[in-house]
């Protein structure tokens, strides 16, 4: 089952250091205060991410009644944090607007921001992804106690409400960033998509925030990335592979077109592809003889391991390898960087679907074939 994801707003957040569009009517300066109340023993500090870490600005000085401003130089979008009193962050997008924040500590599901639209904007996504965490958690609970009770039904069941759990958690959030309008604060949504399966959507909204916001840096390299990966994205044809076989004959990707075909990079020392196995050989056995085809793109070191692999497991379909590990040539085509890793082709060689197993593959060659 696929791990939670994280509320970790830092491995989203990154540096915004180019002015943007909008005219700043702070003369460059921005007044973040608030008003905290019931609050424990410690201090306020404010942060501001940067590409690698925040970057702690400074402790804000709060009074006997609770409360604080601080202000701070925001020449371009920018991502800070309040820490208050090490029990509850607040994350802030600042670029034009003043700020306010208060938070009373006996209720703690409660906060208020006013000023900063952009601001107010991030707690949509803090309770988007709080929502999340709580579902995931409890199909985590359900699927240890599957696997402690080897319960093949009940893990395969939890497996699919994973798989439906995260599709709807994607049209969540493509949802929430287009309630945000032109704001950059929708830049802390980018990471909580997946660019192999939300390219088209991404695509737009990194266009419309480069034009909102010209020369941005971190809306220039989001864009770069995604022209690197636009070659690979569903609907474009497949990059060509050519490979040598067990035999040591030269195999092209291009020579099965006419059949769908799931490229599969795998290797035998990845416990994960290993355990798919079964499933594939399952599927592939159901479908071959209806146009399905694999084509094992193998990331083995040796040719021992790798063959020994294939007879072990009853892999009967093509197989390709030039035993070079990440380093293959295929690997960086396609860009790969961890596996097991797929792309399904339809017929004509171009890429229709991404990164199926599992349930995924086998709702999708039953929505093809049955």
């Amino acid at each position: 089952m696929k791990k939670i994801l994280s509320l970790s707003f830092l491995a989203v957040f990154t540096v915004l250091v180019s002015c943007g569009s909008r005219q700043s009517n702070t003369d460059g300066k921005v007044l973040v205060s608030g008003k905290v109340e019931n609050a424990p023993a410690g201090v306020v500090v404010l942060s501001q991410f940067t590409e690698s870490r925040p970057k702690v600005l400074d402790t804000l000085e709060v009074n006997s009644k609770g409360e604080f401003e601080y202000e701070v130089a925001v020449d371009s979008p920018t991502f800070y944090e309040l820490n208050l009193f090490g029990q509850r962050s607040v994350r802030l997008a600042l670029l034009d607007e003043n700020v306010q924040v208060y938070y009373d500590f006996s209720k703690p599901e409660e906060i208020k921001i006013e000023g900063s639209q952009d601001s107010q904007e991030m707690l949509k996504l803090e309770k988007l992804m709080n929502d999340y965490q709580t579902e995931v958690n409890k199909l985590n609970e359900a699927y240890y106690e599957a696997m402690s009770s080897n319960n093949s039904d009940a893990i395969r069941s939890i497996q699919e409400q994973a798989m439906e759990l995260e599709a709807q958690q994607s049209e969540k959030v493509k949802a929430t960033i287009e309630s945000m309008g032109d704001s950059f604060a929708s830049l802390a949504a980018v990471g909580l998509l997946n660019p192999k399966n939300d390219f088209p959507f991404l695509d737009q909204l990194v266009s419309d925030l480069n034009e909102n916001y010209p020369n941005t840096k971190s809306i220039l390299q989001l864009k770069q990335q995604l022209d690197e990966m636009r070659k690979l994205s569903v609907g474009q044809p497949a990059p060509e592979i050519e490979l040598p076989n067990p035999q040591g004959e030269m195999v092209k990707l291009s020579d099965m077109k006419g059949k769908y075909v799931l490229i599969d990079f795998w290797a035998a020392w990845c416990k994960p592809c290993r355990q798919e196995n079964p499933n594939l050989v399952r599927m592939y056995n159901l479908y071959k003889d209806k146009g399905f085809e694999v084509f094992g793109v193998s990331l083995d070191r040796t040719k021992e391991d790798w063959l020994k692999a294939i007879e072990d497991d009853g892999l009967t379909w093509t197989h390709v390898s030039d035993l070079q590990y990440f380093n293959s040539k295929a690997a960086v085509t396609y860009q790969i960087n961890a596996i097991p890793a797929t792309y399904m082709l339809d017929p004509d060689g171009k890429i229709i679907a991404k990164d199926l197993r599992g349930p995924s593959l086998e709702n999708k060659l039953a929505e093809i074939f049955d």
